[in-house]
Parts: C-alpha cells; sequence; structure tokens
C-alpha cells in the first residue's frame, strides 16, 4: 500500500461574476489540512442561488472536514464515501428547508462538487452539471458525467456530444441540491498519481473555454494562481456569460500544499 506521505497536494481557487451577470451564485472553498476542496453553482431569482450554494459549500464543508480531522488516519474510502454521502444529504435537507420555509428563496438549488484526496485517492462527489477534469500525461479527461438534459440525450443516441455543443439548447441540469428529497449524488474514487492536475469548475468556464481551451491552459508550466487567472480571463473574453469558478489542485511528491491536520484553514473565494 502507498503512504500517503509520498504524495503532497497543492490548491487554488478563484471565482468571479463574470461579464454579463450582476451578482456571483458560485461558491468554492478549499479545507487544506482535510484535502477537501468544494465548488457550487446556485440557481434561483433574486439572490437566491447565491444562498443555496453557499449553504452547499459552508455546511458540506464544514461538517465534512471535522469527520475527516476526528476519523482515524487509515479510515476506509468507504467511510470517506459514506461520510460525504450523509453530509451532501445533510446539506440537500437544509437548503430544500430553507426555500420551503422562506417565499423569496422558493425555487432556489446548486450543483456540488467536492472532492476528498486520501494519500493516492481521490474521493469525487458531484451532483449537477459542475464538472471535474483531470489532466494526466498531457492529456486532459472530464471524470465526472453531467445531470444534465443535453447529457441524456447524448446517452440515448439522440445527440453526438458535437451536436449537445451547438444546439442552442439550455442545458438544464437533472439534479440539483435544494429541490428534492433526495440529492441523488454520484461518487465515485479515482487513483491519484504524481503530477495529475484536476479541475473543478463551474459550466461558466467549461461552456465558455471549451475542453480543448481549458487543456492548453491547463498544460501551460506556470503556478496554479496564474493557470486560475488565465483559465477565467480566457472566459470572460470569449463573452463572460455566466460566474466562473476554477478550483485547480496539483498532486505532486513531497509535502505538497497541505498543512498540517491540526491546523484546519479554510478558505471561501468569492467575487462580488
Amino acid at each position: 500500500m502507498k503512504s500517503s506521505r509520498q504524495l503532497g497536494y497543492e490548491f487554488f481557487a478563484l471565482t468571479d461574476t463574470g461579464r454579463v451577470r450582476s451578482n456571483n451564485e458560485d461558491a468554492v472553498a478549499i479545507h487544506e489540512a482535510a484535502r477537501l476542496v468544494l465548488l457550487a453553482d446556485g440557481m434561483g431569482g433574486y439572490s437566491a442561488g447565491e444562498v443555496a450554494a453557499d449553504m452547499a459549500v459552508n455546511l458540506v464543508g464544514s461538517e465534512l472536514a471535522q469527520w475527516l480531522e476526528d476519523a482515524p488516519e487509515r479510515v476506509s474510502m468507504a467511510a470517506v464515501r459514506q461520510a460525504m454521502l450523509v453530509c451532501v444529504e445533510n446539506a440537500n435537507q437544509a437548503i430544500l428547508g430553507a426555500a420551503l420555509a422562506n417565499p423569496q428563496y422558493l425555487g432556489m438549488g446548486t450543483t456540488l462538487v467536492v472532492g476528498v484526496f486520501r494519500g493516492h485517492r481521490l474521493i469525487l462527489g458531484h451532483v449537477g452539471d459542475s464538472r471535474c477534469y483531470r489532466l494526466r500525461g498531457g492529456e486532459l479527461r472530464q471524470i465526472t458525467r453531467d445531470h444534465s438534459w443535453l447529457q441524456e440525450q447524448i446517452d440515448l443516441g439522440l445527440l453526438t456530444p458535437a451536436q449537445a455543443a451547438v444546439s442552442g439548447l439550455g442545458n438544464l441540469v437533472t439534479r440539483a441540491l435544494g429541490v428534492d428529497g433526495e440529492a441523488h449524488a454520484e461518487i465515485n474514487e479515482f487513483a491519484v498519481e504524481p503530477q495529475d492536475l484536476f479541475i473543478l469548475c463551474s459550466d461558466g468556464l467549461s461552456d465558455m473555454v471549451g475542453d480543448e481551451g481549458l487543456a492548453e491552459l491547463a498544460l501551460l508550466p506556470i503556478a496554479l494562481p496564474d493557470k486560475a487567472a488565465r483559465m477565467v480571463a480566457m472566459a470572460n473574453d470569449r463573452g463572460g456569460r455566466d460566474n466562473i469558478s476554477v478550483l485547480l489542485a496539483q498532486a505532486g511528491p513531497g509535502g505538497g500544499g497541505a498543512a498540517s491536520k491540526r491546523g484546519l484553514v479554510s478558505r471561501l473565494l468569492r467575487s462580488r
């Protein structure tokens, strides 16, 4: 079994309102000591989407980070998966409850991508169409599957990915936190290799930049903050029609960017 000390991680996140929207309904968070990352893209009128995204990131982040901090060092991956599932379901109930209790929040919801890095493994959960990509050996691959109407049409063979990209049809999500009694989170486990780069993003980035542009920027031999800034800038240069969020997680040998387990560091980043 590979030791977790053989692999360190560096994290960076950036979120931007974009060129069209008046407020930012995305939310991102990094809990470095727990090696926990989260990204959400809210939906709903007025500020409701912003509320839902913040609730998802805060509730799942705080509860799961505490569980990871208290868990034994050799806790099983199955236990991490179950803890993630419970935390996501708890957040779903809280967001749904807030929507039902407050008329101004009626109809709000949010996507969520949440990742936990432990040694050479990644436990990755997601709901909705926010994505996670992995860059390995020069090849970029999307490792989440969109929970969206367009993806369903692709799966049914009614549209090709190329046709879906130029269809002009709204990419309606088929799963979201806060809209149903169950979150229906999809949780998968992936092997992590040294130098892997994981890119979590909202559709404000993936729709504007596309896989080819994202791969081009991800391959640049520059620091994570510079990569994130260039990704956001490219999305804005191409219209910036939605809020734009990106969270980068870089695997590498040695200590990486992880803090000590006792000194939990959490960062919430938002651009108004």
